[in-house]
């Protein structure tokens, strides 16, 4: 029996909008508010409201690509349209190999946030972040409607404790903590939304499951769009109850929100706020682990990934060799944190270069697939100009996405060599048998 080589259509409009939230709240909710307000005081709060109107070209941009575009190589396959195969697959080797250190950083982030809170050591870190990784594996190869609901539950659970941690900061927030307004100048709200732009990347993901999606236009334009309503709202609110209760003062910067939740919860907050951290990086693992997993099937049907990675399981039709490449990938990284060989610090920095770069690509390929829509190419606009003036922050990590693109331009002129070789004639074997006795 041959096996079908394309992905089945199971993701609905609630699961689209739950990746979408997933990709796109990750672990910096906890962390990115007390930060900004430290640097710029209450007028951070300036910033966030910037970058909430900028959400939605962010979000959209991707969403009507997706909508027109529906393919398992996502961003890959928009930047193939528009500027060629060899441009498109390696934005997609950019994506695909920033995953497998930002799937492992991502759990190591959740699980400290949960071995703060109990007091336990790093080897329990490193446990709870790789069943974090396996539960993502684990979804993604059984199949994007199981991983969907999955996902649903996890986005309703997150919702539920930041709504739960703004409604606790209500009592506690003052006038007073909003005063004065800009104590560190004007060039603080800019230097703080640089930082925020990190919160609102993550659209681009979801758009390598689009090849799933049961109703590409809708599932694409309108759950993004509600999506990122959310997601806005959301940030918003978080940084508005830890400028409010003026808990990045009390609660250390980078734990404001950990120390909202765990007011007025006493024992039980630490564990709640642990558990809040674990959900919401869970939530980035499915989106990135199943986004992932697709953009390699995607290359490998394209012949630009080995021919293994375009695999699918027997059973649920998921790309199973894409996946296990991405648990080899994974157990890697854990290991080299594990051995001390590499820090999370510096571990998170390789993989934003290439998120950057996979996002500009994307942006610039709306730009001339979405001529037909001046709100398209508009939104288009908007989102490659913001992208690329963040680009130069990303600092030494520009290195990795170089080595990426040098080893990408060795398998073409590999793949091309094996190519112009001629059909050689078998020769004849130098030793034959003599028949004659």
């Amino acid at each position: 029996m041959k096996q079908s080589n394309s992905l089945q259509r199971n993701i609905g409009m609630p699961q689209a909008i739950a990746l979408y939230i997933g990709a796109v709240l990750g672990s910096g909710v906890l962390i990115v508010p007390g930060l900004v307000a430290e640097m710029a005081g209450p007028a951070s709060l300036l910033a966030w409201g910037f970058m909430t109107l900028l959400i939605l070209p962010l979000a959209l941009s991707m969403g009507l690509l997706s909508a027109k575009f529906p393919n398992a190589g996502g961003v890959s396959h928009f930047v193939t349209l528009a500027f060629g195969p060899r441009a498109g697959a390696m934005v997609g080797w950019f994506f695909l190999m920033s995953v497998p250190i930002g799937g492992p950083v991502a759990a190591l982030t959740g699980a400290g946030y949960m071995t703060a809170a109990m007091g336990w050591g790093d080897g329990a870190r490193i446990a709870i972040a790789a069943g974090m990784l396996a539960a993502g594996l684990i979804t993604n190869w059984i199949g994007m409607q199981v991983a969907g609901k999955v996902q649903i539950a996890v986005v309703i659970a997150i919702v539920s404790v930041l709504v739960f941690s703004f409604a606790a900061a209500l009592p506690r927030m003052e006038s007073s903590h909003f005063t004065p307004f800009i104590p560190h100048g004007w060039t603080s709200i800019g230097q703080a939304a640089a930082i925020l732009f990190w919160c609102f990347i993550g659209w681009e993901a979801v758009s390598h499951l689009s090849e799933e999606f049961k109703d590409p236009q809708r599932a694409a334009i309108k759950g993004v769009t509600i999506a990122a309503v959310i997601v806005g709202v959301l940030y918003f609110l978080s940084a508005l109850a830890t400028v409010g209760t003026q808990s990045y003062l009390r609660g250390g910067a980078d734990s404001s929100l950990v120390w909202i939740i765990s007011q007025p919860l006493g024992a039980w907050g630490g564990f709640i706020a642990g558990l809040t951290g674990m959900f919401i990086c869970t939530a980035t693992i499915i989106a990135y682990t199943s986004a992932a997993s697709r953009v390699a099937f995607a290359l490998a049907r394209q012949g630009y990934a080995p021919g293994w990675m375009s695999r699918l399981s027997a059973r649920y039709q998921t790309p199973s060799g894409a996946t296990m490449f991405l648990m080899g990938c994974y157990a890697v990284i854990l290991f080299l944190y594990g051995s001390g060989l590499l820090s999370i610090t510096t571990l998170i920095q390789f993989p934003n270069a290439t998120f950057i770069l996979t996002y500009i690509g994307g942006c610039a390929a709306g730009i001339r697939l979405l001529k037909g829509s001046r709100l398209g190419v508009t939104i288009s606009w908007i989102s490659f100009t913001a992208t690329v003036a963040v680009f130069p922050f990303t600092g030494w990590a520009i290195g990795y996405p170089l080595v990426i693109a040098a080893c990408f331009a060795a398998l073409v002129w590999l793949r091309n060599s094996r190519r112009s070789l001629p059909d050689l004639p078998e020769k004849e074997p130098q030793h034959k048998k003599s028949n004659v006795i």
